[in-house]
């Protein structure tokens, strides 16, 4: 009798584990459309083979189809014209306390002028040509050479220029004091409190910004694998981690199926703790942390009618897909939401 109860208990968890984080018994709610968050704007692709953190992308340029750059107001109005909801941008604090917008941590590889970016004063970036350094060929050609002095906006310029639009702000520095700049300025521009959807990067500019400024919701690295790692140790029960809530919650889409409850019942959950979920592209060992959601491969394992954010580094491309899968179009296009 003792070993019959014993074989049982292992399938009675099993079952509860089972009934309590299946979504055969959850939905995503009706009628809410998929939002698309366009890493950089519309911007040059680049062959990301062998990318590390230090690579120069700027010289692996595939051919160009368009003249848009990466975190320029162009750039990212293309990207909200092809549908993006939320546009991610780039910030780095100069010497005279202004954000510059711009990805990389020196000007070397993609400007004509030299030195880290963040100690460089914005009058100097301005001068700058930001197309300098791209190329196809292995530098024998530089086709935007030329095409982009003075075009590094700094952070109010593109909320000015782009009043509709919302952004993801990402730190790259570890500054605490960028945390604190950026807390300042929205709060004296409440247009701008607005249009930022929320902040990621660095831990502690990242964590200071969201402590200092009511519902501003983001992540950092910290914060991301506090939720995630927390979140499996525990999800089974359906609690929802304390770094999971009233933030953002990034997803790899290859290891999305490990999430308790994915996807239905776990998006649920993030939700009611007052969380957005956005699925990033599939996570590879030793990557950037910025892979999208850009081809079909990784369009498909998107969870149909999944109602939260998707990050894609291709905005230009995302329509053909959306499309195919049958979510809610981009705005656009207005169709019927996919139940």
């Amino acid at each position: 009798m003792r070993w019959k109860i014993a074989a049982t208990v292992p399938i009675v968890i099993a079952a509860a584990l089972w009934l309590g984080n299946t979504s055969l018994f959850s939905q995503f709610p009706e009628g809410k459309p998929l939002r698309i968050i366009a890493h950089r704007g519309q911007h040059q692709l680049f062959d990301a083979t062998n990318v590390g953190n230090d690579t120069c992308t700027a010289s692996l340029m595939l051919p160009p189809t368009h003249d848009f750059l990466e975190n320029t107001v162009a750039g990212m109005k293309a990207a909200f014209d092809a549908g993006a909801d939320v546009v991610e941008l780039d910030v780095h604090l100069t010497p005279d306390k202004q954000f510059a917008v711009f990805h990389d941590w020196t000007l070397d590889c993609r400007t004509d002028g030299k030195g880290v970016t963040e100690q460089t004063p914005m009058a100097v970036l301005k001068t700058l040509d930001i197309g300098h350094g791209y190329t196809s060929d292995g530098g024998r050609t530089f086709p935007l050479r030329g095409k982009a002095i003075g075009l590094m906006p700094t952070l109010p310029e593109v909320f000015a220029a782009l009043p509709e639009g919302r952004f993801l702000v990402n730190f790259k520095s570890r500054r605490k004091e960028e945390g604190e700049a950026l807390a300042a300025l929205l709060e004296t521009e409440p247009a701008f409190r607005q249009a930022t959807f929320g902040v990621y990067g660095g831990n502690e500019p990242t964590e200071t910004s969201m402590a200092l400024v009511t519902g501003l919701h983001g992540y950092s690295a910290r914060t991301a694998k506090s939720c995630l790692v927390n979140y499996l140790a525990l999800g089974w029960s359906g609690h929802v981690p304390e770094a999971c809530r009233n933030g953002l919650v990034p997803v790899p889409a290859n290891l999305a199926f490990l999430m308790w409850g994915w996807p239905e019942r776990f998006y649920n959950r993030m939700r009611a703790a007052g969380s957005d979920v956005i699925l990033i592209g599939p996570f590879e060992a030793g990557d950037s942390g910025s892979s999208g959601i850009d081809d079909r491969e990784a369009w498909n394992m998107v969870p149909d009618g999944f109602p939260g954010f998707v990050w894609t580094n291709v905005i230009e491309k995302t329509r053909p897909e959306v499309d195919r899968r049958g979510f809610c179009a981009l705005p656009a296009k207005p169709v019927i939401c996919a139940k």
